[in-house]
């Protein structure tokens, strides 16, 4: 992460750690989130990445200032949400692609158990699906590993306090999906045509597995094409993909 160096901070494990700031106790609602921290006490925040040394670096930053402490951290998705069952955090600093459990499901279960729970991912993925399927899952903010430190702190207190916050890069994607033109949303048909074209399907498997004739399902897929604005059936696939039509 540009910026941020390894503390030298001997742990390497996923368990709550002994943070000096004395964050290390638990509160008496565990799932309360960010909503019940008190006004002076230190923002508790959960480190979540598989690489040691990135979990050490941002310990190192975050833990200079005297308003952060973590107080645990987790090398995937699964032992993130093992941990902040136990000891709930004001902000999960949240990486993607992990083995076990990846960010996206880490955050879907966190804010099942959670609604309130505040969950900024950090990581260095940046595309289109990646920041709207994060988004999309409730994400609080998305930043990128090359943000300064300055911005980094500054986005964690945001975050605790529930604000959205997205990188300069970030907010350029998210525009860009909010302007695309759309003409009107997918017909049950149409996006039943899609999602057999998505499992494989060719245009007369789609034809006889819904009882139409395949030139019904061409102007299917035209329709389709024309409203999600691609030129073929792999981009329609795609792009259905990244606005989660399938879900």
């Amino acid at each position: 992460m540009s910026g941020i160096t390894p503390s030298g901070h001997p742990h390497g494990g996923s368990t709550p750690s002994g943070s000096p700031h004395g964050g290390s106790t638990p509160r008496g609602n565990p799932h309360g989130g960010g909503a019940h921290r008190p006004a002076a006490a230190p923002i508790r925040i959960l480190i979540v990445d598989d690489h040691p040394v990135v979990r050490d670096g941002l310990r190192g930053v975050l833990e200079r200032d005297p308003d952060f402490t973590v107080i645990g951290e987790a090398g995937d998705g699964a032992e993130a949400v093992e941990l902040y069952e136990r000891q709930s955090a004001d902000v999960v600093l949240m990486d993607l692609r992990m083995p076990r459990m990846g960010g996206v499901e880490a955050i879907k279960r966190l804010l099942r158990g959670d609604p309130e729970a505040r969950i900024l991912v950090l990581t260095t993925y940046d595309t289109d699906s990646d920041v709207m399927g994060a988004l999309a899952a409730g994400a609080t903010g998305y930043l990128l590993k090359d943000t300064p430190r300055e911005e980094l702190t500054r986005a964690v207190r945001s975050a605790s306090s529930g604000q959205s916050v997205l990188s300069p890069a970030v907010t350029g994607r998210v525009l860009g999906q909010v302007r695309k033109p759309t003409q009107g949303p997918l017909s049950d048909r149409e996006l039943q045509v899609l999602r057999l074209i998505a499992d494989g399907a060719t245009n007369r498997q789609a034809a006889a597995a819904l009882f139409i004739s395949q030139a019904t399902v061409k102007t299917h897929l035209l329709h389709v094409y024309e409203k999600l604005g691609v030129k073929d059936r792999a981009a329609a696939v795609s792009e259905a993909h990244k606005r989660h039509l399938f879900q």
